[in-house]
């Protein structure tokens, strides 16, 4: 029994809130693929030729890199409160 408390507790300390396009997501890790962070934000996301997907986040982890853009490919190390927007465009 104590083994399980613990395994609770280490797992519900690993719990990061993160806003993904306005909607709070529980993470467990601190570090995203942009891919991820897509995934994150359209559950069912397709990345293909033709539809885009544009991520930007602020409140960001480094002090030095507060607000940015992710590309395919980048990954973020995330932090409690850390706002991300995605929007996807289909080029047609």
């Amino acid at each position: 029994m104590t083994a399980d408390f613990e395994t609770s507790k280490q797992e519900h300390r690993n719990e990061i809130i993160v806003i993904v396009n306005g909607r709070q997501k529980v993470v467990s890790k601190d570090t995203f693929f942009y891919s991820e962070i897509v995934i994150l934000a359209f559950e069912n996301a397709t990345f293909n030729d033709t539809t885009v997907f544009t991520v930007t986040f602020s409140r960001g982890h480094d002090a030095d890199k507060q607000a940015g853009v992710l590309v395919a490919g980048d990954t973020v190390k995330v932090k409690k409160g850390m706002i991300f927007n995605v929007t996807s465009t289909d080029k047609s």
